[in-house]
């Protein structure tokens, strides 16, 4: 078996942190599951030391996981590894408040001939038909008229 690349050797404060977070269950619970991991990952003199087999196995995680965990650790740091990391993309918006104004008002305006009510793929097809934007997709549509209902 390989030697672990990756080894986590928790301070004292780390580890109190840890069982603080486990302890309130008010973590989401793959927050506390991680938390979980590092504790029995740590090597240190407090630690038991756990092999990531067993880790694994208590957990319900793959082995690779309990590694990821343990590189992530290594790498980020402990908040970096126990919380979610944020998203690192951002979107533009394809409606502003102009364009939201028109669909509303498209969406309260008499359905189109043949049709009872408006459909949120007609609703989108009817802004780009008008030039209102280039692209929109029914999702947005959906969530822009979910926003302002």
């Amino acid at each position: 078996m390989p030697a672990k690349k990756y080894c986590v050797e928790l301070t004292s404060d780390q580890r109190a942190r840890l069982l603080e977070w486990i302890g309130r269950g008010e973590r989401p619970v793959r927050e506390q599951t991680r938390a979980r991991v590092l504790l029995k990952a740590d090597e240190g003199p407090e630690g038991p030391a756990w092999p990531d087999d067993r880790i694994a196995e208590a957990f319900e995680l793959s082995s690779g996981g309990v590694a990821g965990i343990r590189e992530r650790f290594c790498e980020r740091g402990l908040e970096g590894t126990v919380k979610r990391k944020s998203p690192d993309r951002e979107y533009d918006r394809k409606l502003d408040g102009e364009k939201e104004a028109e669909l509303i008002r498209l969406a309260c305006s008499e359905a189109p001939k043949g049709r009872s009510e408006w459909s949120l793929r007609l609703l989108s097809d009817k802004m780009v038909e008008l030039g209102i934007v280039d692209t929109l997709s029914h999702e947005t549509v959906r969530r822009t008229l979910k926003k302002t209902s």
